[in-house]
């Protein structure tokens, strides 16, 4: 049985899914009914660039997804029985799409929509992010509350990410107060990250009613295998929970932590599988729960190894 993995934004580069594409029929169908959707060349930017318009929120999200399901495509028949997914963030659409609860293209199309909201919310309160490593998360959250205090601007932890790696999220000045904080605790390092707005926090909130409304107008159908929801860290069985989680994601933190301890319990015997660009989530599995592996399928040499065994 198998339990996979979907990642989210940060693994883009150039030339992503290239060789998928060339070598898997499947996958550049896959790729080709997104460009279609979108009515713009997708691929193209993911192929060539340049690395600007890659870096653009509405580009970024739907191209990780779009590597993501073409590999999909090409492994899906060889899975066997899967008894879970989880994404991070923009993965959990993704899984979804694994599940057979939204269809690609439809999948690559909400997260574009996705992406402008969210750019557009950062634009209206601009916002900053920063990684907080070698400090428990128990920790982090305190930082954050302390930075926050007086209510006007605000710091919260977005990606629990690793038992030792939580990402916080708020208005800049907040956030660079939290970091100082964290800091002063004993964190080895506080990393601020090129995004365009604070992600997985309060503001986000303008781009909730839009993406709801997204998601209300797509056809969901009712997930083959349950999904782990980032924002419950609980499985996900039906169309109606499948939104509401997606909603509340926006401006919820993702308990990537405590979703693949639950999974790992709940499944010691499995495999587990990331599906998609880089190996960021099976890094972080083994940090997570140790003796645990997963092994990544986003390359040609990987998918090639992979169904050889």
């Amino acid at each position: 049985m198998s339990i996979l993995l979907f990642p989210g934004q940060g693994a883009q580069k150039i030339g992503m899914a290239r060789d998928i594409a060339n070598a898997y029929p499947a996958a550049r169908e896959v790729l080709e009914q997104i460009d279609a959707r979108l009515e713009t060349s997708l691929s193209d930017v993911m192929w060539h660039g340049p690395e600007a318009e890659l870096q653009q929120t509405h580009n970024t999200q739907p191209a990780i997804l779009a590597h993501s399901v073409a590999v999909l495509a090409v492994v899906q028949s060889h899975l066997g029985e899967v008894v879970a997914a989880a994404g991070h963030s923009l993965g959990e659409y993704s899984a979804y799409v694994a599940a057979g609860a939204l269809d690609a293209a439809d999948a690559a199309f909400l997260v574009r929509c996705r992406g402008s909201l969210m750019f557009e919310a950062g634009r209206q309160r601009p916002g900053a992010m920063a990684a907080v490593l070698g400090l428990d998360a128990t920790a982090v959250a305190a930082a954050c509350a302390t930075a926050s205090a007086d209510a006007r601007e605000v710091v919260v932890p977005a990606n629990f990410n690793g038992p030792d790696q939580t990402v916080i999220s708020g208005d800049p000045a907040a956030v660079a107060r939290a970091g100082a904080l964290c800091q002063a605790a004993g964190a080895k390092r506080v990393l601020p990250l090129k995004v365009s707005g604070a992600f997985h926090s309060p503001l986000m909130q303008p781009a909730v009613g839009g993406l709801r409304a997204a998601l209300q107008a797509t056809a969901f159908g009712t997930p083959g295998f349950p999904i782990m929801a980032n924002a419950s860290a609980e499985l996900v069985h039906t169309t109606d929970d499948a939104v509401d989680s997606l909603t509340a994601q926006v401006t919820a933190p993702v308990r990537w932590v405590e979703s693949m301890r639950r999974l790992a319990d709940a499944h010691p015997s499995a495999r587990w599988l990331e599906i998609g660009p880089g190996s960021t989530l099976s890094g972080l599995l083994k940090r997570i729960v140790p003796g645990v592996s997963c092994t990544p399928l986003g390359t040609v040499g990987e998918v090639e190894k992979w169904l050889a065994q």
